[in-house]
């Protein structure tokens, strides 16, 4: 698969389409999910061209790598989630049609605020 340029993710990216920034820096983009599932659900983006985490780990650079988890910690603590400030919270990654991808852009969601509950039923 190659990555579509026109997927909503990379739209956002570009400007194109607004979004409820929380973060941003050189390597991800973090912003309100728009169909929220718990009380807290953000996105955390890859600023990069990648498909899924499996295109992610074999064509990024270590610096995108530690920038991608750094930015999801950074997010959790803006959000007041994080161990260090909060209760905890779920990073989530669907990777592909059986793991339940549906834009073709590398996202993390993040969930928290509450008790996220079982995570596979």
């Amino acid at each position: 698969m190659t990555y579509d340029d026109n997927n909503i993710f990379a739209k956002i990216l570009r400007g194109e389409i607004p979004c409820k920034k929380i973060y941003e820096d050189e390597f991800v983009l973090s912003f309100h999910d728009i169909n929220p599932q718990k009380k807290i659900h953000v996105l955390v983006i890859p600023k990069g061209k990648y498909i899924d985490l499996d295109d992610f780990s074999n064509k990024a650079s270590s610096d995108e790598m530690v920038g991608l988890l750094k930015g999801i910690n950074t997010v959790a603590k803006k959000l007041g989630i994080s161990v260090d400030t909060g209760k905890g919270y779920r990073a989530l990654a669907n990777i592909s049609e059986h793991g339940g991808q549906e834009v073709p852009h590398l996202h993390f969601h993040l969930f928290g605020g509450e008790s996220v509950g079982k995570m596979v039923q």
